[in-house]
């Protein structure tokens, strides 16, 4: 990579050189998104700099990190200067950044409403291509014991299996539990596979005395919340 004299102004450094030395001199907060994946990237090929290859890959998904982040190391690697190990990088750098939002979510997190199930699961059930089952746990305050991934299947659907979910509600001995699933549609109406489901897991709940809070159904921006549409019973 290309040095620069510390006595240049920055518009005269190697544009490669520019995010690393920007975020140096006025914090990470100014860097754009296509200057922070260049610093992951490290350098672009014989025709784009760094910044215009993080560029180019996200102007395939309308610049949106969230189109960005589903896609996959090997999608990323077609890109003329990339390569798997770049690809990596990036996928690594997405993923430590919805475990953080997962962890400061879950630090003694209490649920008050379907919007704290939605916050707390977002970072899990957002960007999938595929139908994923979750679990969450709750004490008898409403807190959260664990959040599991009960299944995952493909872009129609899941197999959920009853006796799981309640094998494992009474082995971290939850009072209560609330399920959740996305549609990668993002097409948030239950189906009659959702709703049959769910009134079989709510009949074994209240045998167990475990009862179903809710099911949440996630999309990309949004969700469905059977408790707050009356749909349990």
């Amino acid at each position: 990579m290309p040095t620069k004299p510390h006595n240049q102004p920055i518009n005269q450094w190697a544009e490669d050189d520019r995010p690393r030395e920007k975020m140096l001199l006025k914090g990470k907060s100014v860097l754009s998104n296509a200057e922070l994946i260049a610093l992951l990237i490290g350098s672009g090929n014989s025709d784009e700099s760094a910044v215009q290859l993080a560029q180019r890959m996200l102007d395939t998904t309308g610049n949106n990190l969230i189109e960005f982040s589903k896609l996959s190391i090997e999608e990323l690697s077609r890109f003329r200067g990339m390569g798997k190990a770049k690809a990596i990088s990036i996928i690594a750098a997405l993923e430590l950044g919805k475990r953080r939002v997962a962890e400061r979510v879950m630090q003694q997190i209490k649920i008050k409403s379907s919007r704290d199930v939605y916050d707390l699961l977002l970072p899990d059930l957002t960007d999938n291509y595929y139908e994923a089952f979750f679990v969450v746990l709750l004490d008898r305050a409403n807190k959260v014991i664990r959040k599991l991934n009960i299944s995952q299947g493909g872009v129609a659907g899941t197999v959920v299996d009853p006796k799981k979910i309640f094998k494992m509600a009474l082995d971290h001995n939850a009072s209560s539990i609330i399920l959740a699933h996305n549609h990668p549609s993002n097409n948030l109406k239950p189906s009659e596979n959702d709703i049959i489901l769910t009134k079989k897991l709510q009949e074994a709940g209240k045998a167990l005395e475990i009862p179903v809070l809710d099911h949440i159904i996630v999309g990309n921006d949004n969700y469905y919340s059977f408790a707050d549409n009356n749909n349990l019973k």
